[in-house]
């Protein structure tokens, strides 16, 4: 069993904020305050509590804006200047941050997920074994975020990850590899996506 030692040193935090909000008026989702902070803030901090020693955030949208108000120390600040070409450019740029960093696992997350907090991460977390670990937090047996990615697939991932599909493409080839962690006793996995949506902010 790996002790939570080895999982801070060996699975880094993967923050993706770097989008612009486009269905939101162009807010960009890492500025939407949540507890009286900007939501970049809190995410990042629910993958440190939940046990990831280092959290690489990567950054598109107003993200000089998002350095000056968000307290994100002791974080490394990824800057994505392709942002608007969709998530999979972040996910692309966050990988290739951790390249020589000595992680052998990505758990990533989503900055608009406030409804999945530490418990969520800490069970994924918990999943990994080595390398080639795929796991995946699951929400009534459908497969959700965060998403652990094993560095064996860090490359094959970035070859897929295009537009806003993200990982997706990637994950259902290796559907049969990944290990569903189920959540949703202890998460709730909706996104702040529209001005509908908001109302989820405290």
């Amino acid at each position: 069993m790996t002790d939570n030692r080895d999982l801070q040193r060996d699975v880094a935090g993967l923050l993706l904020a770097a989008g612009g909000g486009r269905r939101l008026g162009g807010r960009p989702k890492a500025l939407l305050t949540h507890r009286g902070r900007p939501l970049v803030e809190h995410a990042a901090g629910v993958l440190r509590s939940a046990g990831c020693g280092r959290v690489h955030v990567v950054l598109g949208a107003r993200s000089d804006e998002v350095r000056a108000r968000a307290e994100l120390d002791g974080c490394v600040l990824v800057d994505n200047p392709d942002w608007a070409q969709g998530m999979g450019s972040s996910l692309r740029a966050g990988l290739a941050s951790l390249a020589g960093t000595g992680a052998r696992a990505a758990l990533v997350g989503l900055v608009d997920q406030p409804g999945i907090g530490p418990a969520a991460v800490t069970r994924v977390l918990g999943a990994f074994e080595d390398e080639g670990s795929l796991v995946s937090a699951a929400y009534d047996g459908v497969r959700g975020h965060p998403v652990l990615f094993g560095a064996a697939h860090w490359a094959g991932i970035a070859r897929e990850a295009t537009g806003d599909r993200g990982a997706r493409t990637y994950l259902k080839a290796h559907a049969a590899e990944i290990r569903l962690v189920e959540c949703a006793d202890v998460a709730e996995p909706y996104d702040i996506d529209t001005e509908a949506d908001l109302g989820h902010l405290e």
